[in-house]
């Protein structure tokens, strides 16, 4: 069961009513961390009416029965499949069976702060935006999750982005999550089924080409928990490059230097380590590689633990070399064909 409808669904954000917001989750493999994740939402300081759709995917573990008897101890969350167990596919199931003129985007297992709709509805309001979203606020607990954690919110790590560094609040190519107007998923479709990876920055890109504003808002923090090893990072990574590139494909113009960088590098290593044997001045691609990233940790690493620093230099390589080679390696098989498969498809 969802939560009931606002009364008065085509007044403005700026009315005397708080709106009603949808909270979607794409949930998969979340059985240890579902119930505190709805709970936090359920708990929000918001005036409005709240409802949770939880869209859940064949996970190998409880995953399904927790989120059965979650809904069925309230009424404000329901729950609907996602046999595809892919991301853009829930998202849109859960967009469709939803009913609030806000819809906020929140993960399974994300923690968010107690003020965190109430400040992106105002953001909405004083910004006249279509999407709000705040700070991906990466926090480790083991050595690595905290080398990982401090290279995800380093411009070293990932450049510029404000949703990893922070910043001042302003107009963005895409940010954290997301908390929308209901009208802005209709207009643009909602998220292309295509996207396995980068869904969320292709549809913020479809969103600002139409018209419409994503607007970062530094005050919505949410906790982030990184990849726990090498091998999840990397393949984390190695996808996020890989499906950039098809977004690039897709959306001719929306690659920049940040972006370059990381397949330049691989690139570069490979033609060093390849070229050095017959002709040793090669190697100094790779060994200033090398020096720049251990004087960057000792730059950025100021406060970790000790196993966290000396692991610090392994995070960004897995980051930077894996995002190349996925991007280097993107296949055109990969391409979106002519129709993409959307929220209108699901409404019509």
């Amino acid at each position: 069961m969802s939560a009931a409808k606002n009364p008065f669904p085509d007044a403005p954000l700026t009315s005397l009513m708080s709106p009603s917001i949808s909270v979607i989750m794409p949930v998969l493999n979340e059985e240890r961390h579902l119930r505190q994740a709805v709970q936090q939402v359920l708990e929000q300081d918001y005036d409005g009416a709240i409802e949770v759709v939880l869209a859940v995917g064949p996970s190998k573990d409880r995953t399904q029965e927790v989120a059965d008897a979650i809904a069925a101890a309230d009424p404000r969350v329901s729950v609907v499949p996602n046999p595809t167990g892919r991301t853009p596919n829930a998202l849109n199931a859960a967009i469709a069976a939803s009913s609030g003129g806000i819809v906020a985007r929140v993960d399974g297992h994300a923690m968010l702060p107690e003020d965190y709709l109430r400040t992106a509805v105002r953001t909405l309001e004083e910004t006249g935006a279509d999407n709000v979203g705040g700070i991906m606020a990466a926090e480790g607990v083991t050595p690595f999750e905290q080398a990982v954690a401090r290279a995800m919110t380093s411009k070293i790590g990932v450049g510029n982005a404000a949703f990893h560094v922070g910043g001042e609040g302003g107009p963005a190519d895409t940010v954290y999550l997301g908390v929308f107007r209901r009208e802005a998923l209709e207009r643009v479709g909602g998220y292309d089924e295509h996207f396995q990876r980068a869904q969320d920055w292709e549809m913020n890109h479809r969103i600002r080409e139409s018209g419409g504003l994503v607007w970062f808002q530094p005050k919505m923090r949410v906790s982030y928990r990184p990849r726990p090893n090498v091998r999840a990072l990397a393949k984390q990574y190695f996808h996020y490059g890989r499906w950039r590139r098809v977004v690039a494909r897709t959306h001719q113009g929306t690659i920049n230097l940040r972006y370059l960088a990381p397949p330049t590098a691989v690139l570069g290593i490979v033609l060093g380590l390849v070229v050095a044997p017959f002709f040793w001045l090669a190697a100094v691609i790779p060994a200033a590689y090398l020096v720049a990233i251990l004087a960057g940790s000792v730059l950025t690493g100021r406060g970790l633990p000790p196993g966290a620093l000396a692991l610090l230099p392994v995070a960004y390589m897995t980051m930077h070399l894996s995002w190349g080679f996925g991007f280097l390696t993107s296949s055109p098989k990969l391409n979106k064909p002519r129709e993409g498969i959307g929220l209108h498809d699901l409404f019509n």
